[in-house]
């Protein structure tokens, strides 16, 4: 690994440890509050353009199927040409994705841009975490990691309750210019304090075929399986979806140099399990925001404002455990620190299939605080096993990997939440006069999510059996 800094001089190597754990923290903290405020924004955003419940619904699917997309082949493009270098032209991305969102006109340029911002999201997610495992020893990783993991949670915590106040007061174009003083900030404090480049693979190729397979595959897939109740030709798409995805991993194992190296998951079980365990955590629990967001404002009639407030209860949980979690990953093992998380929020999952029209928001309240404890849990247990369970050559695919991983479960998610609303209620918008369609499409998805986490438990567990080496 080429790393530019001196590692001999402790002192420096310190600074760049502090200046490194900054710089990551605030972009993490970034994103994540403008999906969050997002969230949030949407019934608003949706009265403006006239939108249906299902376009809502593809306006986070865009970001999350671009962040998908691009995940694999960024990390490995980082590899290549260095983390750094990738890592600031998301940033730069990010800024000016955002002052286009906050022009957008209509929900189709809205959808649009939101894709871009999740290419921007996959530069920064593929590289800050690599970066930071490279940084940090052993003993102090899971410490930095929990901080890192807890800035993601602040930005989710934070983007509902300021969105909802933001909207209230200024529009929910304002979202978007409150953070561009942030991201450039923290675009010049990268250009001046992250000092060093990270590249494990100079000079090797990069597998476009692969990419190009792989991108094709997520993008047919999702489209196909969201739109089989209004699009004729969806089956089709989703089953060449489904081809393209056979055809990627057969490339991947004859290339020199892979997109994902899948002997790495064939050979190193516990990597393969962490990472089963990482998609299927997202894929069930992501649920949770996007559904209660619609369901306070809509269902209950509760102001932006006010569900932004009862939503930030979640995050602000997973934003004060995480540290914890870190800590805890340095003494004990990581998996079983993850494996009580996941069971935490299979009962949260649970619980949730039980919320109608009438309930309390007490019920909804103990949902949201099961998900916060077993989230803060689980993300940074799972994360620090993960990168444990891999040695230091394959820190970028591992993190390019768990944050795919994350990504294709949200993915998943949106597109059974798609579906489901669009089985039950159409085109239609949702509104007091349909508001038990809407009930019935999220009873149905909390019923299969909490389904799949406890599937999810059975792989965190099954991660822990020692393959072949690595700390589990």
């Amino acid at each position: 690994m080429h790393h530019k800094n001196d590692i001999d001089n402790p002192k420096k190597n310190n600074v760049s440890e502090t200046a490194t754990l900054i710089i990551v923290a605030i972009v993490q903290f970034m994103v994540p509050f403008l999906s969050s405020g997002v969230v949030v924004a949407l019934p608003t955003i949706g009265a403006e353009f006239n939108a249906s419940a299902v376009q809502l619904s593809t306006c986070v699917t865009a970001m999350v199927l671009a962040l998908s997309m691009m995940m694999l082949p960024v990390s490995r493009f980082a590899d290549i040409h260095g983390r750094k270098r990738i890592f600031i032209i998301g940033i730069g991305i990010l800024a000016l994705t955002s002052l286009a969102l906050s022009m957008c006109t209509n929900i189709y340029y809205f959808i649009v841009f939101r894709f871009v911002m999740g290419m921007a999201a996959a530069m920064i997610f593929s590289t800050s975490v690599a970066i930071l495992t490279s940084v940090f020893p052993v003993e102090r990783r899971g410490r930095a990691l929990g901080i890192s993991v807890a800035a993601v949670y602040l930005g989710m915590a934070a983007g509902p309750t300021l969105a909802g106040f933001i909207i209230a007061h200024l529009g929910w174009r304002s979202i978007f210019y409150v953070v561009l003083p942030f991201q450039l900030f923290s675009f010049i404090l990268t250009i001046t304090r992250l000092n060093g480049e990270w590249t494990t693979d100079e000079g090797k190729g990069f597998d476009w075929i692969g990419s190009i397979a792989l991108g094709f595959s997520l993008l047919l897939l999702i489209v196909g399986t969201t739109q089989l109740n209004t699009m004729a030709a969806a089956k089709w798409l989703a089953l060449a979806g489904a081809v393209m995805m056979v055809f990627f991993v057969r490339i991947e194992f004859k290339v020199t140099n892979p997109l994902l190296d899948l002997h790495l998951l064939r050979t190193n079980l516990p990597f393969s399990f962490y990472n089963i365990a990482n998609l299927i955590n997202y894929a069930s629990a992501f649920s949770v925001m996007f559904l209660f967001s619609l369901y306070l404002q809509n269902v209950k009639g509760y102001s932006p404002h006010q569900a932004g407030l009862l939503m930030v209860i979640q995050p602000a949980i997973q934003a004060l455990l995480s540290p914890f979690a870190g800590r805890l990953c340095d003494r004990y093992t990581p998996r079983w620190i993850a494996t009580i998380g996941m069971a935490l929020c299979t009962v949260g999952l649970s619980v949730a299939v039980f919320i109608n029209a009438n309930s309390a928001l007490a019920l909804v309240i103990t949902v949201m605080v099961f998900l916060g404890v077993g989230f803060g849990l689980f993300s940074t247990a799972n994360t620090t096993a993960t990168m444990g369970s891999v040695g230091p050559r394959h820190y970028g695919i591992a993190a390019g990997l768990s944050a795919s991983m994350r990504n294709t479960g949200m993915l998943i998610c949106m597109a059974i939440i798609s579906y489901i609303l669009a089985y039950f209620m159409g085109s239609q918008s949702i509104n007091v006069s349909n508001s038990g369609l809407f009930i019935d499409s999220m009873r149905t998805c909390f019923t299969i999510f909490s389904a799949l986490s406890l599937l999810g438990i059975l792989f965190s567990i099954g991660g822990g059996r020692r393959f072949l080496s690595g700390p589990v």
